[in-house]
């Protein structure tokens, strides 16, 4: 490879990682630009950690024969099980252990496979093989999210040439620079949709930062509690609080996305939600139908917490329609992404009246009418009561007992 093509491919590389592309698709192309210009890649692997509720990171692959690997792959822990055996035993491991940068086995010149990958490479024909690690200052590292790692291969009966390995030792570390920001926009969309709700993170990262920033909208609100949870944690071991509140929030969660809702706030035992879409009735039947839903999978957690033994509950549920302010709420420097307004307080004062009535959900009248017929025919008046803080008596309603 000339040098003119290292810094054509060097500036593709960068204006490739401007652009956003996804890095698997980065790396296929990288790999074909090079093997245009003479540097016969047979396959290249790139992996980097992540910052993810469940994936520790992704690795991305290329390789110059047909296979049904996928380009990308996400992967789990690997600091536990078959996983952390898999990468004890890897070259990346080892450069991460001795604090090197690179480790190269020309395999097909009697250098030891002395690596399960290495071995697996020799017996498939390749020639050469080149690992890389390009490690990111201390402060510049989020979570496990510290440097990016590659290995490349090739099947040339002379392996990786001197001009090669010039050529990749200078062109990966673009390449790997690429890789991060891509990495980086992800953990940026996961944090706030994992802490801000799906809508909510998407409409941060299109800007809407500002302190007032807000809509006025029209949304189902759903607003749930645990029965009994003081109780519970009072008489339960400490170490129990964490894993009965995860059980109860999974289902109630799973439940609201799954009928496409959106989670706003937890708050302690308590879930705020709310439910949209351009017909009410449609909004209102999404709230009900993910209530129903909710119960379903409360009633597999109970079973499964009693055969082991564990504290059991129940979840409250009070469902409202009204109009709120949706949007940024709080001091300049800290802000809080939510929904406020008169019919937000009107829902947790109906969440909170199912104890008085000794109903696991309750539904204000308004609400009641914005259900489709079929729907409001499953509900029954529970009687009309006076709610703390609202101007106004109304009738609740729940779903009839004989349909739960």
């Amino acid at each position: 490879m000339k040098d003119a093509d290292i810094v054509r491919i060097a500036g593709w590389v960068v204006r490739r990682g401007l652009a956003g592309v996804a890095e698997e698709n980065l790396l296929r192309e990288f790999c074909e630009k090079c093997r245009a210009a003479g540097l016969e890649v047979s396959r290249a692997m790139a992996l980097i950690d992540t910052l993810h509720p469940v994936h520790e990171g992704r690795v991305f692959r290329w390789r110059d024969d047909e296979s049904d690997d996928a380009p990308m792959v996400e992967y789990g822990r690997s600091d536990q099980g078959a996983g952390a055996e898999t990468w004890q035993r890897s070259p990346f491991y080892h450069l991460l252990q001795t604090g090197e940068e690179e480790l190269r086995r020309r395999i097909g010149f009697g250098d030891a496979a002395d690596f399960p990958a290495i071995q697996e490479m020799k017996d498939a024909g390749h020639t050469d093989y080149l690992v890389f690690v390009h490690r990111f200052a201390d402060d510049n590292a989020i979570g496990e999210m510290d440097c990016v790692y590659s290995s490349w291969m090739t099947r040339h009966p002379e392996g990786f040439s001197d001009a090669g390995m010039v050529a990749l030792r200078r062109l990966v570390p673009p390449l790997a620079l690429a890789i991060k920001a891509a990495a980086l926009a992800r953990v940026a969309g996961t944090l706030v949709e994992v802490y801000l709700g799906r809508d909510a993170g998407k409409r941060v990262l299109s800007g809407r930062i500002s302190r007032g920033v807000a809509d006025r909208i029209d949304a189902v609100l759903w607003f749930s509690d645990l029965r009994g949870y003081t109780t519970i944690t009072d008489t339960a071991k400490p170490d129990e609080v964490i894993p009965l509140l995860n059980d109860y929030a999974e289902a109630v969660i799973t439940a609201i996305h799954q009928a496409g809702g959106e989670v706003l706030k937890l708050i302690g035992d308590g879930t705020l939600a709310i439910f949209r879409a351009e017909d009410p009735a449609e909004a209102s039947a999404k709230a009900l139908r993910a209530e129903a839903d909710m119960r379903e999978k409360v009633r597999a957690v109970n079973e499964r917490r009693q055969a082991e033994e564990r504290p059991v509950t129940s979840v409250y549920v009070g469902l409202h329609i009204g109009e709120v302010f949706y949007g940024n709420v709080g001091s300049i420097d800290r802000l809080d992404f939510t929904v406020v307004g008169p019919a937000v307080n009107e829902t947790s004062r109906i969440a909170s009246m199912c104890r008085s009535v000794d109903r696991p959900v309750l539904v204000s009248s308004a609400l009641a009418e914005a259900l489709p017929p079929a729907d409001r025919g499953r509900l029954v008046s529970v009687g009309r009561f006076a709610l703390r803080g609202v101007g106004r008596a109304q009738e609740l309603f729940t779903v009839d007992p004989s349909l739960m």
